[in-house]
């Protein structure tokens, strides 16, 4: 009968994570394995391990990943080219914290986007919003923007997850006007972390940019 309130009561006040794991703690306290402080003290725990893993999973949700993978998974042998030791130290977020940028750029089928998502995961699993996009997606999303007079509500939404992760960038001339919604955005994120793709060195970003001075803009 006190399980069944309990029960009860838990699923009132919306703490699945206790009431899923609620009979197995029950039977280790009438084992004697649990005291009655233990007991709490582990259903408490349970309810925080749920919130976390919804909470990550909310997050990778809303980060839109194209695939789901992480750096433990990430095959480093598949190419030997890659600074493997350098993207584990970009997977401890340090960039992040730090409010820094991360370029990846390489020939196609290196891995880069696989490499991006997985940094984003991590972020994710950290506690990070994370957005993924192709850049041509989001430049026509703010090029629909000045279509429909939501430009500035689409930036502020580019704007606020605290990394964003741009695939496939620099693959072609941008345009005045892309030119300057990169420029906006990249100065209404500042302090927040952008992960690039892309198969041109940064040095080689420059011809791409009407603007040149929005370039280095761009990578300082």
């Amino acid at each position: 009968m006190r399980a069944h309130q309990l029960e009860t009561t838990l699923r009132s006040l919306k703490l699945s994570g206790m009431l899923d794991t609620l009979e197995v703690r029950l039977a280790q306290a009438d084992a004697g394995d649990l005291g009655h402080i233990e007991f709490l003290q582990a259903l408490c725990e349970d309810e925080l391990s749920r919130r976390d893993a919804a909470g990550i999973d909310r997050r990778v949700r809303a980060a839109h990943f194209e695939q789901t993978c992480t750096i433990e998974d990430f095959d480093f042998n598949y190419n030997k080219l890659i600074p493997a030791a350098r993207i584990r130290d970009l997977a401890t977020l340090r960039f992040v914290e730090h409010g820094e940028s991360v370029v990846l750029h390489g020939p196609v089928g290196v891995g880069k986007s696989m490499i991006a998502q997985a940094l984003g995961h991590q972020a994710c699993r950290r506690g990070y919003t994370v957005a993924f996009t192709k850049t041509s997606r989001l430049l026509a999303d703010l090029a629909g923007g000045h279509a429909d007079r939501t430009w500035e509500t689409r930036l502020r939404r580019w704007a606020r997850p605290a990394i964003l992760i741009l695939d496939d960038f620099a693959m072609r001339d941008f345009s005045p006007a892309q030119s300057d919604d990169l420029y906006e955005l990249i100065t209404e994120r500042a302090g927040r972390s952008l992960i690039t793709t892309a198969n041109r060195g940064a040095t080689d970003w420059y011809s791409l940019f009407p603007n040149p001075v929005v370039a280095e803009f761009l990578l300082v």
